[in-house]
């Protein structure tokens, strides 16, 4: 093979692509090593003016012809390359992915074969040039990327360094063993620290003894790559408690955090929350000395008439008047009967009223109760009952279900002076979890019994305050105020809730919502007369369990006038004495709430341990439920509440010791 220098004249490397390109027109010489004599190619020369080869050039396709006057892709162009001395040429294409990156053109002034062992030292040549230009290339864009980086870096270090100078938050950072490793100048603004004494100390030397254990599980958190944010104590360098929201990061074995100091904002809450609690203590005691007003005041009133016609009744029999004596006994009687349903709307209220709960069917309940609803509301006022087909069954006491209709029915004919629509309507309802959070109730299956009526509506002040007992809209004397908050405590007593949906103007509905009971409504026996009287006693004795000895008193009375005999006990350990002797027992009559740390369902269950199937009456002025069974009661057991009448209390005895 011959030597490069006697091949020709002229070697010339082009300018690679960017990317690869499986075109190009022109091409763009950068190295040019021209042999003596010879002028330079540099620079930009176009194909189409040196003959018609360029699409085996794009093809990349080596271009050789000897003498370009014969080649027939040159005859025609000849002249231009003789004046550039390329009367024989290689024209070499060098690609990357099927593209033109490069062309290692090399040209002779005279005509000339190229050989095989010529070409392949050509290509070599080519190739090793590209791969040595590439390398360098690469080699001064690293030099470059790299003085960038390090300017970056440089940058970017500064720019850390500015802020852990110049931040106003605690920046610490934390070994994985607990020791403080780096703290910024603020520990000195914040917590009076220089921040060269943080270093090599633990965080337990500087935290709150009381948040220790919130830092630990911080610290462990942050320790697993968790994100951390808590609120815990420091320690001042004056000894006193500062509180720091922190947050945290770990980076390796380095846990970076980030502190604020929030006690201000902490003391500011503290400040917040005691006066709020100091405004709902006030506006409990408001609301206690409101509902004592109201009761001082009711009450005086019928201990007044009490007191007054006993006065009167003693008076007059001393003087031996005995025909004005009957009127006196009912006054006395009619003011106690009153006092008895003040005591039991405010146990309604406070949900401790003894309640009797019945498997119901409330179309029924309202369907014994129309006509005196009918009456109740007078001629001016329409009512309308819209009963549900296929009512659900609830579980509720009869008689409270009643009295709250009732006074229902009264609040809308006095909502409706002149006249005008109440409607009575029971429907099933499914509360979701959206419909029972708006009405604070489990979410479930209900019962609803609804009243509205077209009259004058409620502000949303009122509507707020309806339930409160004593509150009323009513005139002077015209109302107690006890009515709708009776309503609202037997609602949540039995599981439910009462709610309120009035407009000014447009009249108002209330709402009892009660459970559903999974079972049969109670046969209604309310209005069937006894077929026969009740026997009197015959030798049967009844025990009876009672600290107050004037109940004990006049039970006793009771249970003589029916022909009874009795024994009595003032707690429950003597009540368990009497129990476990041989005395004959056929009834235990006992109080719920009795002193000497039994009550009364613990007597009656030990009764019935020690005299299987005893019967028992329970009597209670307090809603002791619990004690009883939230009216649950076992065969056999029944409550009645004081204060009773004698005549009820006589029934009561003597249907129980008859019972089989």
């Amino acid at each position: 093979m011959r030597p490069a220098k006697s091949w020709g004249r002229r070697w010339a490397w082009t300018a690679p692509a960017t990317a690869p390109s499986p075109v190009a027109e022109t091409i763009t010489i950068e190295r040019d090593w021209n042999a003596p004599g010879i002028s330079s190619l540099a620079g930009v020369l176009h194909f189409r003016d040196y003959g018609s080869y360029i699409e085996d050039l794009k093809r990349g396709d080596t271009v050789v012809f000897a003498d370009a006057e014969t080649d027939p892709r040159t005859a025609a162009t000849a002249a231009a390359l003789k004046a550039i001395s390329a009367q024989s040429v290689v024209n070499m294409p060098v690609t990357e992915h099927g593209g033109l990156v490069a062309l290692l053109y090399l040209n002779h002034s005279t005509a000339r074969e190229w050989t095989e062992d010529e070409l392949a030292l050509i290509r070599d040549v080519a190739d090793r040039t590209r791969t040595v230009i590439e390398r360098r290339r690469a080699e001064q864009e690293l030099r470059a990327l790299a003085a960038s980086l390090e300017h970056q870096v440089e940058e970017r270090t500064a720019e850390r360094d500015r802020a852990w100078r110049n931040s106003r938050g605690l920046l610490v950072i934390v070994g994985m063993d607990g020791v403080l490793r780096a703290a910024n100048p603020a520990w000195k603004a914040i917590l009076g620290y220089d921040p060269a004494e943080i270093p090599g100390r633990p965080y337990h030397d500087l935290a709150w003894r009381d948040d220790l254990p919130d830092v630990d599980a911080a610290f462990a958190a942050a320790s697993d790559g968790q994100h951390a944010a808590f609120d815990i104590r420091l320690r001042h360098a004056d000894g006193t408690p500062r509180w720091i929201s922190w947050q945290t990061a770990l980076e390796g074995d380095l846990i970076y955090c980030h502190g604020r100091d929030v006690t201000l904002e902490k003391e500011q809450a503290e400040a917040l929350r005691l006066a709020e609690e100091q405004l709902r203590q006030a506006q409990k005691m408001e609301a206690v000395g409101q509902l004592t007003g109201g009761l001082a005041h009711d009450f005086n009133n019928l201990l007044t008439g009490i007191s007054g016609s006993l006065e009167l009744l003693g008076t007059r029999v001393a003087q031996g008047r005995f025909g004005e004596i009957e009127r006196y006994v009912a006054a006395a009687q009619g003011s106690a009967k009153r006092a008895a349903a003040l005591t039991h709307r405010l146990l309604a209220f406070s949900r401790r009223q003894t309640l009797d709960p019945r498997a119901l069917n409330v179309n029924r309940l309202i369907a014994g109760m129309e006509e005196l609803v009918r009456r109740t509301v007078g001629p001016e006022i329409a009512v309308e009952v819209v009963c549900a087909g296929g009512l659900w069954t609830t579980f509720a006491d009869t008689n409270q279900l009643e009295n709250a209709l009732l006074n229902l029915c009264i609040n809308a004919r006095d909502a409706m002076p002149e006249g005008g629509r109440l409607t009575i309507e029971t429907a099933n309802r499914w509360l979701d979890a959206r419909a029972a959070r708006e009405r604070d109730l489990p979410p479930g299956q209900y019962v609803s019994l609804c009243v509205s009526d077209t009259g004058t509506g409620m502000t949303p002040e009122v509507i707020a305050r309806a339930f409160d007992p004593f509150y009323t809209t009513k005139p002077l004397g015209a109302g107690t105020g006890l009515g709708l908050s009776m309503i609202y405590g037997f609602a949540r007593q039995s599981g439910g809730q009462a709610r309120i949906y009035s407009e000014v103007g447009h009249g108002s509905m209330v709402c009892i919502y009660l459970p559903r009971h999974m079972g049969e409504a109670m046969p209604d026996d309310s209005g069937d007369p006894e077929a026969h009287a009740l026997p009197a006693g015959d030798g049967e004795t009844v025990l009876v369990v009672d600290d107050e000895p004037t109940v004990r008193m006049l039970v006793i009375e009771v249970l003589e006038e029916l022909g009874y005999r009795s024994l009595e006990a003032i707690d429950g350990a003597t009540a368990l004495k009497v129990l476990d002797s041989d005395a004959r027992i056929d009834l235990l009559v006992t109080d719920v709430g009795l002193p000497g740390g039994m009550n009364g369902r613990q007597v009656a269950d030990m009764g019935r341990h020690l005299r299987p199937g005893l019967k028992v009456l329970f009597i209670t002025g307090y809603a002791e439920n619990a004690a009883i069974g939230n009216g649950h009661l076992d065969p056999g057991m029944e409550v009645l509440t004081k204060p009773f009448a004698m005549d009820d209390l006589a029934a009561r005895i003597r249907e129980l010791v008859a019972r089989t």
